[in-house]
């Protein structure tokens, strides 16, 4: 009760600072770019906000708890994506001063068609990242009352249809830069309180010496609601509805739903994709093969640092600031805010392989964050702890949500609607009209797939968005930027290579089941490493070939590279 409290607190507050918003939404700029009015530490706050999402509050200690220290190497990708956005992007795309991602790949490439396929990129992209917001929201509802996992995704999706709808980019920005700071507070208080109260981190072994998770003192009971397939580490001794059952090393057995009991000491079995690891093998940041494998590593890493830079939801904010400075100066304090945030979800990791090992036998790895705090101090303390962490995780799910559906509906009612429905442009209040009707409309498919995907880790599905936006966005603004060659043409050509290529190895991976640990696998799960190269190359192959050059590319550059302060600006849009 005290946990569903929290969440409705949380929920009506940033409800009431949307709905506040409504007054600043006065005018297309408003609803679009915030007027260009945003100072840099609100607008930081904001991006942190919307950037910290379900993967950032549940998932990184979840996949931690499931495959070790290596999924660490998820938080260092994303906070080091907005180093290469600082030095490559920020202020470039600033200066130029389209208001959309799709409006500035057509006026840089001087081709409208380049605005329909910009959109339908931005749609993909922004779609699949809002499909494990939804999902973590299910999730966090379902531990806190025990609701069916659905309603905690439509709730989720109606609310922040209706803060975006009414708000626009104004009124989202200082509920984003609110949520920040709540999910910041609800991850840092906990894990702190949790350690000083635990005396630091319990039974070492398990964490980082030769021994596997093992049923606490008191013994372990957990309630399966399905049949599920484990496998034994060790031999063990269990027991289902007062049956008893014997199980040798290695053994793969179907339990079915019911009771599970495991006396003290027992080595905990483990869902069918979750690796039986000791402490000193869990806990080494890069290993020979599987999760922790240097191809895998580095390929997580080029999706994160560069998949940050094709963004969507993130892109859209810079347009926000007053001037190209200014967004430097919002970079840089991202930087700082997302570096507090991502110390602490490895204290849950940590904490909830020995506390809460029953996570490794249902494989919801994912609820760490939110069933840890009462796990290690039961009563009031661990209750109230729990509702704190609940209430950040569905801030996390409202913000990022928020700022994946202006970007959608933004596309869908000024790139899609605007330019390819009609040739007259529409009036300003039109145009705020089609972006309220376009909200609710893009937020349905993500919800339904939402749905569909409740057995899929959210680690695992914002990973494929990255690597997606890593292998289209980021090599049309490192080269639209960068490079004076870059054609139309060649700009497509890439980016369908990009797509297609990280497309076509997640699905594979998905239905051919390579050998766990394999260098296939790694490469299947996240792909960056093959799809990247390859979007950079064909962009600048096919553009090279492409006699249809841009004819104001000088006057584009100019755009991009000089300082405001010059006072040279040239026209910016085609």
């Amino acid at each position: 009760m005290i946990a569903l409290l929290a969440v409705g607190v949380v929920t009506l507050g940033g409800l009431g600072l949307g709905l506040f918003g409504v007054r600043l939404a006065r005018s297309t700029s408003d609803v679009f770019v915030a007027s260009r009015a945003i100072s840099p530490w609100w607008n930081a706050a904001a991006i942190s906000g919307e950037y910290l999402s379900a993967a950032s509050f549940l998932g990184i200690a979840g996949l931690q708890m499931k495959i070790g220290a290596s999924a660490l190497w998820l938080p260092v990708g994303f906070a080091a994506g907005y180093l290469a956005l600082l030095l490559f992007v920020a202020a470039p795309l600033r200066r130029f001063g389209a208001y959309t991602i799709p409006d500035f790949a057509e006026a840089r490439l001087e081709a409208r068609w380049m605005r329909v396929v910009g959109s339908l990129m931005v749609l993909v992209i922004g779609g699949f990242y809002l499909v494990p917001q939804l999902k973590g929201a299910g999730l966090t509802l379902g531990v806190v009352t025990g609701a069916p996992y659905w309603i905690g995704v439509a709730i989720v999706a109606v609310v922040v249809t209706v803060v975006v709808a009414f708000g626009g980019m104004r009124g989202i920005t200082y509920v984003q830069a609110y949520q920040y700071w709540v999910k910041t507070f609800a991850i840092l208080l906990p894990a702190c309180l949790l350690l000083i109260h635990l005396g630091g981190l319990p039974a070492r072994a398990a964490l980082f010496g030769a021994e596997l998770p093992t049923a606490p003192p008191g013994g372990l009971v957990v309630q399966l609601d399905e049949a599920t397939s484990v496998e034994f580490p060790a031999a063990a001794r269990y027991v289902i509805d007062g049956r008893a059952f014997r199980a040798p090393a290695g053994a793969e057995r179907t339990l079915p739903a019911g009771e599970l009991r495991l006396a003290a000491g027992t080595v905990v079995p483990v869902a069918d994709d979750i690796p039986a690891s000791a402490g000193r093998d869990w806990s080494r940041p890069v290993a020979a093969h599987g999760r922790a494998s240097p191809v895998f590593v580095f390929s997580l890493l080029l999706a994160t640092v560069l998949g940050t830079m094709g963004l969507p939801h993130i892109l859209v904010r810079f347009y926000t600031n007053r001037d190209g400075p200014a967004a430097r100066r919002t970079t840089v304090r991202v930087l700082g805010l997302l570096g507090l945030f991502y110390l602490f979800p490895v204290v849950y990791g940590l904490l909830g392989r020995v506390l809460v090992p029953e996570l490794y036998i249902t494989g919801a790895t994912d609820e760490v964050v939110l069933r840890l705090p009462e796990a290690a101090w039961p009563g009031l303390g661990g209750e109230l702890l729990g509702a704190v962490t609940a209430a950040g995780a569905f801030a996390a799910f409202l913000s990022t949500a928020s700022g994946l559906l202006i970007s959608l509906a933004g596309t869908v009612s000024y790139d899609l609607w605007e330019r390819v429905g009609r040739q007259r442009a529409p009036e300003p209040a039109d145009r705020v009209r089609r972006f309220r009707r376009a909200a609710p409309v893009v937020v349905a498919l993500p919800a339904l797939l939402a749905l569909l995907a409740r057995d899929i880790d959210i680690s695992v599905l914002v990973g494929w968005a990255f690597a997606l936006a890593a292998s289209t966005f980021c090599p049309l603004f490192v080269l639209g930027i960068w490079w004076t060659g870059i054609t139309a043409r060649g700009a497509a050509a890439g980016m369908a290579t990009g797509a297609l290529t990280a497309s076509a190895a997640i699905l594979a991976g998905l239905m051919l089941d390579p050998a766990a640990g394999s260098a296939t696998e790694a490469l299947l799960t996240q792909p960056a490493a093959i799809s990247v190269p390859l979007a950079f190359a064909t962009m600048v192959l096919v553009s090279r070939r492409d006699r249809h050059k841009p004819q104001r590319v000088r006057e584009h550059m100019r755009a991009l590279h000089v300082p405001e302060a010059l006072g040279l600006e040239p026209t910016r849009r085609a």
